[in-house]
């Protein structure tokens, strides 16, 4: 019935945003992003830099950020580089704190969407531990998920002065390495989306709201990223008003923006899983 009225889905989801003060709760998950970001990256490449080079990470890293915070992944990145050079700075107790502002953004996302599902909560309830290992499994996910992109993008980059001869026509390499990534990052972000619709929310989602939801916010984020990149680089005062802070300023207002999109398209799930609901009790 939703599917056939989307409008009046939206408007739902709309009123339902605001209800669940939507503005407010993507702002403590940007919030809490700045503060798990830097961290979190340094742990995943203090690891994994025993795997795999270290400007190679760097370099992954680097494109994937530019999907989050635009105009400044460079900047980002080069602060994880000057970190790593004086890694052996980091203690037992330096270890465990940087882990554990890792997790920060990871607990209040699971809180915003346990706002959002409060149908779900009051029906269900999740044990302790289980919130607090979830942070933790996504770290090591996107510690893997870094790997294994950057083994693809080495071995892509490889050919890049070979050439393939098809019928005749011969076909380069060039680039290859970066649109690959490209296309890495993007169906990274659909499918970590989708698992957080999946796992976040207190009960069980559907897979297909889920991925859908996941395809809906990358692709609005995608073109919100792309909007966001011309205004900071044509039309935004930002550097002039802020001066040094624009990169901190730039970057937490970029990731509310990606917030704001992400806990919108979980509204949108929760009020179709309402309506699913309603539809099951009158049956």
């Amino acid at each position: 019935m939703a599917l056939k009225r989307p409008g009046r889905l939206l408007l739902k989801a709309l009123r339902g945003f605001r209800d669940n003060q939507g503005m407010l709760l993507s702002g403590a998950v940007a919030y809490y992003t700045l503060l798990s970001i830097i961290p979190m990256l340094i742990l995943t490449l203090i690891v994994l830099s025993h795997f795999i080079d270290e400007v190679r990470l760097l370099q992954t890293i680097s494109t994937h950020l530019e999907m989050v915070i635009p105009s400044y992944a460079a900047t980002f990145t080069e602060q994880v580089r000057v970190f790593l050079a004086h890694r052996h700075v980091v203690g037992i107790i330096g270890f465990v704190v940087m882990l554990f502002f890792s997790s920060l953004a990871f607990t209040v996302l699971e809180n915003a969407m346990s706002v959002i599902f409060f149908h779900r909560i009051r029906i269900h309830r999740r044990h302790f531990m289980i919130s607090a290992v979830i942070p933790y499994v996504y770290i090591c996910l996107l510690g893997l998920g870094m790997l294994v992109v950057s083994f693809i993008a080495g071995a892509v980059e490889a050919l890049d002065k070979r050439q393939l001869i098809i019928f005749g026509w011969s076909l380069g390499f060039e680039q290859a390495s970066g649109v690959v990534l490209y296309v890495l990052g993007m169906t990274g972000e659909v499918l970590m989306l989708t698992s957080l619709y999946l796992v976040m929310p207190v009960g069980r989602i559907t897979f297909y709201h889920a991925f859908v939801g996941g395809l809906s916010a990358t692709i609005l984020w995608e073109i919100t990223r792309r909007v966001l990149v011309w205004y900071y680089s044509t039309l935004s005062l930002v550097n002039l008003i802020y001066g040094s802070f624009a990169a901190a300023v730039v970057t937490l207002l970029s990731i509310e923006v990606a917030a704001i999109i992400l806990l919108f398209c979980a509204q949108v799930i929760a009020e179709r899983d309402r309506e699913r609901k309603h539809a099951t009790k009158r049956k």
